[in-house]
C-alpha cells in the first residue's frame, strides 16, 4: 500500500527520536492498563456494592455500564480534543478527571455518588486513552512504533482479565471501596510522572470543536452502547434495546449526512471509506468482541458447571490473559517482517482454533488451554487492527482516528456480549445444567473468527509498515 496523499500531503524524514520515548511508552501503558482495568474489576464486586448500599437491580447494573458507556461514547470527541488542543494536555486532564472520580467512587455512600464517581471515570479515560495512543503514533516510526503498539496492545488486553482477579482479590481482602481507591495513587504518580517524560507538542490553532458533531456522535455511540447492553441483560426484543438501537440508526444517519456537508466536522465520514481505517475497525470490533464474550461466558462456566468461586474464576482467567500479552507483545515484530495481512489472518484462526476446544472437549483444562490460544490470536489482531488503521494518517488526525479505533474497541465488548449471553442463554439460565448454550457460544466464537479470517484475506492491506517516512498534514 502507499501512502495516502493529496496536495496539501507531503513526505518528510522522520524527527529525531525522543530520548524519553520509551519512559512515555511505560506510563501511558500503565495509564491504559488501569482505564481497561477498570471496565471489569467492578464484576466481582457488585454484589458487594448492591447489598453495603442497598441499591436497586438496575443501580447495580448501572455501576457496571456507566464506565462503558461514557468511555465508548466520548472517545472520538476525546480523540479530536486531542487533536486540536494538544495530546499531552488531554492525557493529563483525562488523568486528572479519573484519578478524582475514583475518589469520589471509593467514597461513595450512596448510588448518585456512586454513580457519579463512574460516569467521571468514564469521562477521563476517553479524554485520555485516544491522546495516550496519539502520542505513541507521533512519536515513534517504523518498527519502533510496532513494538510500542504491541506493548500497549499487550498491556491493555491483558488489563480485562486483570480486572477480575483485582476486582475479587480487593473485594475479598480490604473492601469493595478499593477498587476504586486503588487508582488514586496510581493516578497521581502517572501524573508526576508524565509531566517529567511525555513531550509537549503545539495545539492546531484557529480550530474549534464542532459541538453539533459531538452531540450527535456521543450520542450515536452511547445508544449503540446502551441498547446492546440491554439487549446482554434483557433480551433483543426489549422494547429499550430496539428504541435505542433504533436511535443509534438514527443518529447515525443524521451525523453522516451533516459530516458530509460541513467545513470541520469532529471527524470526517469519508475516513472510514480509507481501507486501512475500515479493516483496523472491524478487525478490533471482532478482536474485542470475541475477547471479551470469552471472558463473560467462561466466567458462568466455571462457576455453574465447574463449581469455581469468583476468586478462583478470576485466578483461572491468567493464563489467558497471558494468552493476550503474548499475542499482542509479538504482533509488532511479526507485522514488521509479514505485513499486516498475515498476521491478522493468522491471529483470527488462532482465534477460530482456540474456541473450538471448549466446544468439543468438556472441562477445565480444556477451557482455560483453548481460550488462551484464542487470545493470542485476539490480541495480535487487536494490534494489527491499531496499526493498520493508523499507518496512513496524518499527524493532525492521530487523536480523532484512535479514538475512532478505540470506539469499535467498546462497541465490540458491547455487542460481544449481548450476542453471546442470547446464545449461552439456555445454560445461563439453568445453572450450568444444561451445558448446549455454553458448546454453542464456543462454536459461534470460532465459525466467526474463521468467517473474519476470509474477510481480511480481502480487506486487510498486504503491505508492511513504513519504514523511517510519514505523512504530514500542513
Amino acid at each position: 500500500m502507499h501512502p495516502q496523499t493529496s496536495t496539501h500531503h507531503h513526505h518528510e524524514a522522520v524527527e529525531p527520536p525522543d530520548p524519553r520515548r520509551w519512559w512515555a511508552l511505560t506510563v501511558l501503558a500503565v495509564a491504559q492498563f488501569m482505564l481497561i482495568l477498570d471496565i471489569t474489576i467492578v464484576t466481582v464486586a457488585l454484589p458487594d456494592i448492591g447489598r453495603d448500599l442497598t441499591l436497586s437491580r438496575s443501580a447495580t447494573t448501572w455501576v457496571s455500564i456507566a464506565y462503558t458507556l461514557l468511555f465508548g461514547g466520548l472517545l472520538v470527541f476525546g480523540g479530536r480534543c486531542a487533536d486540536l488542543f494538544g495530546a499531552r494536555r488531554m492525557v493529563l486532564t483525562g488523568l486528572t478527571v479519573f484519578t478524582g472520580s475514583s475518589l469520589l467512587a471509593g467514597l461513595a455512600m450512596n448510588a448518585p455518588m456512586l454513580l457519579g464517581g463512574r460516569v467521571g471515570q468514564g469521562i477521563g479515560a476517553a479524554l485520555l486513552s485516544p491522546a495516550a495512543m496519539a502520542i505513541l503514533t507521533t512519536t515513534f516510526h517504523g518498527a519502533e512504533r510496532n513494538k510500542a503498539l504491541g506493548v500497549w496492545g499487550a498491556l491493555g488486553g491483558v488489563g480485562a482479565a486483570a480486572g477480575f482477579v483485582a476486582g475479587g482479590l480487593l473485594t475479598a481482602g480490604p473492601g469493595w471501596s478499593w477498587i476504586f481507591f486503588v487508582n488514586v495513587p496510581v493516578g497521581v504518580v502517572l501524573a508526576a510522572l508524565m509531566t517529567k517524560v511525555v513531550s509537549h507538542r503545539p495545539a492546531q490553532p484557529g480550530h474549534r470543536i464542532d459541538a453539533l458533531g459531538a452531540i450527535l456522535v456521543t450520542a450515536t455511540i452511547g445508544a449503540a452502547i446502551y441498547g446492546l447492553i440491554n439487549a446482554g441483560d434483557d433480551g433483543w426484543t426489549d422494547p429499550r434495546t430496539l428504541i435505542s438501537l433504533l436511535a443509534a440508526v438514527v443518529l447515525g444517519a443524521g451525523y453522516l449526512r451533516y459530516g458530509l456537508g460541513t467545513v470541520a466536522p469532529l471527524f470526517d465520514p469519508r475516513m472510514l471509506s480509507r481501507r486501512p481505517v475500515a479493516a483496523g475497525a472491524l478487525l478490533m470490533l471482532v478482536a474485542t468482541g470475541l475477547l471479551i464474550s470469552g471472558f463473560f461466558i467462561s466466567s458462568f462456566y466455571l462457576q455453574q458447571t465447574q463449581g469455581k468461586s469468583a476468586l478462583a474464576t478470576g485466578l483461572l482467567f491468567v493464563p489467558i490473559a497471558l494468552g493476550t500479552l503474548v499475542g499482542a507483545h509479538n504482533a509488532g515484530h511479526f507485522i514488521g517482517h509479514f505485513g499486516y495481512r498475515p498476521v491478522a489472518v493468522a491471529g483470527l484462526l488462532s482465534a477460530a482454533t482456540g474456541a473450538a476446544v471448549p466446544a468439543i472437549w468438556p472441562g477445565t483444562t480444556a477451557l482455560i488451554v483453548g481460550l488462551s490460544i484464542a487470545a493470542a490470536g485476539q490480541g495480535a489482531v487487536m494490534v494489527t487492527a491499531t496499526t493498520t488503521a493508523l499507518a496512513e494518517i496524518e499527524h493532525s488526525r492521530a487523536g480523532v482516528t484512535s479514538g475512532l479505533v478505540n470506539t469499535f474497541h467498546e462497541l465490540g465488548a458491547a455487542l460481544g456480549v449481548a450476542v453471546f449471553s442470547t446464545v449461552a442463554a439456555v445454560s445461563i439460565r439453568s445453572l450450568g445444567a444444561d451445558t448446549s448454550g455454553f458448546d454453542s457460544a464456543f462454536l459461534l466464537s470460532a465459525g466467526i473468527a474463521g468467517v473474519a479470517a476470509l474477510a481480511a484475506l480481502a480487506l486487510v492491506p498486504s503491505g508492511k509498515p513504513p519504514a523511517g517516512i510519514r505523512v504530514s498534514a500542513h
